[in-house]
């Protein structure tokens, strides 16, 4: 597959030994409008495109020592995930810390997403939010920069009633096609499966991410609905045991091709045992902290870390490094040899 690395570089300048990195100025575009083809639509994807997806990455988004996004290591991780057989990507999910960005980063980079890799990955923009208001004038953005799906948490914190779930649900799914994400670890609530079945009324609803388990997976698929295992350890399960599509991984970032082979190779649980020091690594502390983590330590990504987010001790990163070479590094994305890196490396940005 052509290779699609660099879509917007970003240049390196040097000085007094310190090594800083520069954007290139933003280009002068033209102030004119193209004509409308007759034939082109608001919302160009099929559901059934969506929902024929096997494995999504929640791509991770990398950061310059400043605290803007790192756009060229961005590029390459998607390239990676593409290369290996990855179909879909989230854009600014839990995974890529859109928790961390404002709405114009956001929408930002799910417009740079479409524009350099829309032909060859399906891109779903996480526009959710706790405020309906929020989520509509996102996922309307969202849209308009061309993505192919948008991704919906229910409202967290404040929380709303059941009623108020699918008034908020009923309120995003007539944009587009759209995956409803439950996980109440993270939203102190869980959408039980009455919520789900009566926004199903709508044609755009492509299926649930589900974080709740493989009994909860079974209720929705025995139904007709599609669902993405949006747990790592748990996904062989639930694509071959219990119905779901595919999986919505964190731990596709960094072994792509492996977790093609286990949501596309048949049931293989000697693969799936094989993956699980990985996928537990990977969660001994909230996520993202353990992916941001490791593809600094395999050298994909820079040691930079948007607070709160803090890197793993050196204990644990040590640990990755056994793992890699037991899984055999050739399986993790990147080149370069995996380090442990010293805690000096890391850079811990509050303000950007």
């Amino acid at each position: 597959m052509e290779s699609v690395i660099g879509c917007c570089p970003l240049k390196a300048t040097h000085g007094g030994g310190m090594r800083r990195w520069r954007s290139p100025r933003a280009a002068v575009i033209p102030n004119f409008h193209l004509p409308m083809r007759s034939n082109e639509v608001k919302n160009r994807t099929n559901v059934d495109d969506i929902k024929s997806l096997r494995l999504i990455t929640a791509i991770k988004t990398p950061y310059l020592p400043d605290g803007r996004f790192d756009l060229e290591a961005y590029d390459a991780l998607v390239n990676m995930q593409i290369e290996d057989g990855v179909e879909g990507v989230i854009v600014g999910g839990t995974t890529g810390e859109g928790q961390l960005m404002s709405w114009d980063e956001h929408i930002m980079l799910i417009g740079h997403t479409v524009n350099c890799f829309g032909g060859s990955i399906k891109v779903i923009g996480n526009t959710g939010s706790n405020s309906t208001r929020e989520a509509i004038h996102a996922t309307e953005q969202g849209f308009a920069v061309g993505m192919h799906a948008a991704l919906h948490i229910n409202p967290y914190y404040g929380k709303t009633s059941l009623d108020g779930l699918i008034s908020h649900f009923d309120s995003v799914l007539p944009m587009g096609p759209t995956i409803i994400y439950n996980v109440p670890s993270r939203t102190g609530q869980d959408i039980p499966p009455h919520v789900i079945h009566k926004v199903a009324k709508s044609s755009n609803l492509a299926g649930i991410k589900e974080c709740v388990g493989n009994k909860r997976v079974e209720q929705y698929t025995s139904n007709g609905l599609v669902v993405w295992s949006g747990n790592d350890d748990q996904c062989h399960d639930s694509r071959w045991d219990y119905g779901a599509a595919g999986v919505i991984s964190v731990a596709s970032n960094l072994i792509p091709g492996l977790m093609r082979q286990l949501m596309f190779g048949g049931k293989n649980p000697s693969l799936n045992s094989k993956l699980m020091p990985i996928i537990e690594w990977l969660f001994r502390e909230p996520n993202p902290i353990g992916l941001s983590t490791a593809l600094a330590q395999l050298g994909v990504v820079r040691p930079v870390f948007r607070l709160p987010y803090v890197p793993l001790p050196l204990a644990k990163r040590v640990e990755f490094v056994n793992i890699v070479k037991e899984l055999g590094r050739e399986n993790f994305v990147g080149k370069k040899d995996v380090q442990a890196l010293d805690d000096d490396d890391f850079i811990l940005i509050g303000r950007y």
